[in-house]
């Protein structure tokens, strides 16, 4: 996997989510119960002894009350017009999988695209995924699931798919292949973290 990614610079999840708590004065008890994750599962993730699955991420995030790209340091100013070279992109590692910036960590639009390359297996996690706007998927390589609401779609390289984000949804890379995807958020409310996903169900 690491072919594909190797350009990007790497996010440090551990010090990142130790930032965002502190910056926001929330010990890490009140971040446990908030999250729904154990005070010794998170201590493990701060102390860079654990990978976070993709539905820890987006459940830390939304305790914290901000956008998944806070963890690609979205605390600077936004801009109107973001230009990245390839080697200037972040990317975020997860549980077989990284997630690759692609601006909108920078951008003070509504949009949000990213780079998904998932490992054989890889998944967005037990939780179905809910927000505000709409998201467009198109597989680059490999083959890429999304089930939305009770649809069961199997994209493969130069398919795509495009929904409103309101519907339940979850991904997974259910071949043996390495899949490479690009994601795109957009059209979200104004105030609406779109990564700060609302989980009807505990891990």
């Amino acid at each position: 996997m690491e072919s594909f990614i190797r350009e990007a610079a790497s996010v440090d999840v551990a010090s990142s989510l130790r930032q965002l708590r502190e910056a926001r004065g929330i010990s890490m008890r009140n971040l446990a119960t908030k999250s729904g994750l154990s005070a010794n599962a998170l201590s493990m993730i701060e102390r860079g002894k654990t990978s976070p699955s993709v539905s820890t991420l987006y459940k830390l995030a939304d305790a914290l009350g901000v956008s998944i790209t806070a963890f690609f340091g979205t605390e600077n100013e936004k801009k109107r017009v973001v230009y990245l070279k390839s080697d200037e992109r972040t990317r975020m590692s997860f549980t077989r999988g990284v997630f690759e910036a692609l601006g909108g960590e920078q951008f003070s639009g509504h949009v949000e695209p990213f780079m998904l390359t998932l490992e054989s297996g890889a998944a967005s996690g037990n939780h179905a995924i809910v927000h505000t706007g709409h998201e467009f998927v198109f597989c680059l390589r490999g083959q890429l699931e999304y089930q939305v609401e009770k649809q069961f779609f199997l994209l493969s390289a130069g398919d795509s798919l495009l929904f409103e984000s309101k519907m339940q949804h979850r991904w997974k890379n259910p071949s043996k292949q390495v899949t490479n995807a690009l994601i795109i958020i957009s059209g979200f409310a104004e105030g609406e973290q779109p990564h700060a996903m609302h989980w009807k169900k505990g891990e």
